[in-house]
């Protein structure tokens, strides 16, 4: 059963709905486990990405929750009114977004940066260097990226950049998947900020586009690996503690 590509709702959103539908039929009863990522994928022709926005939808309308080390389970018949925001972006669909224009944005300013736009960019990556893992770095992170759109003297390209951003401030569905990224460790990287930096400076299109292209495929791959990760995580924990456990019984 594939889901047809269509102009409304959200592909994510069309894959919530249709295993909502089969919450409601009976098919997947309260309780049971829902199939593996990659069979829903392949299932609805669709990608894993798609099946994981979906999830965290299912989850944030308490259709569904994650168990550690377990899968995804029916928490939740669905009553009626649980449908999706129409705005609520998803996190794949941000990043790429931002990987698009962004990309050109970096290109665009490379080639007519100005010195005094290099200062702010030094200064910025200085704070999310010593700043990673806090609030700090992370706003620094937004106005390193909010720079390079404004130094491309181009106020459509900029807005254009910003409401990228603020989407993920704004959408449901990006906060949770980027606080879950921030809980597995995934912080925003210095030496690939550096790279987009030293491009820039060099006045280098082509470099400029390709680091900053490189660094937002890192930011969706960290997205997948953090969640991937999570799960195995919990797994181990789990065995972890049953080991502990078993250790305990022996020593009696």
């Amino acid at each position: 059963m594939e889901i047809e590509i269509g102009s409304s709702p959200k592909l994510y959103q069309r894959v919530a709905n249709a295993i909502v539908a089969r919450i409601r039929s009976g098919k997947y009863p309260r309780g049971e486990r829902l199939p593996p990522e990659r069979e829903l994928a392949e299932e609805f022709g669709v990608s894993r990405p798609t099946v994981r926005e979906a999830m965290i939808a299912l989850e944030i309308r308490g259709i569904v929750e994650a168990r550690r080390g377990s899968g995804i389970y029916v928490v939740d018949t669905a009553p009626p009114d649980t449908s999706s925001n129409e705005q609520d972006i998803g996190p794949f669909e941000v990043t790429e977004a931002r990987r698009l224009f962004e990309g050109e944005a970096a290109a665009l300013a490379a080639a007519i940066i100005t010195d005094e736009e290099i200062a702010k960019l030094e200064s910025l990556l200085a704070i999310l260097g010593a700043n990673t893992s806090s609030e700090v770095g992370e706003r620094a992170d937004r106005d390193f990226h909010i720079t390079i759109a404004e130094a491309t003297r181009n106020s459509a390209i900029a807005t254009v950049i910003e409401n990228l951003w603020d989407m993920r401030y704004k959408s449901p569905m990006c906060q949770k998947m980027f606080d879950r990224a921030r809980d597995a460790g995934v912080q925003p990287r210095y030496d690939e900020h550096s790279l987009i930096l030293k491009a820039l400076k060099a006045r280098d299109p082509q470099a400029a586009r390709a680091a900053m292209r490189s660094h937002l495929d890192r930011v969706m791959n960290a997205m997948l690996a953090a969640t991937e990760m999570d799960a195995l995580e919990r797994a181990r924990s789990e065995v972890a503690a049953k080991r502990e456990e078993l250790e305990k019984r022996r020593a009696i």
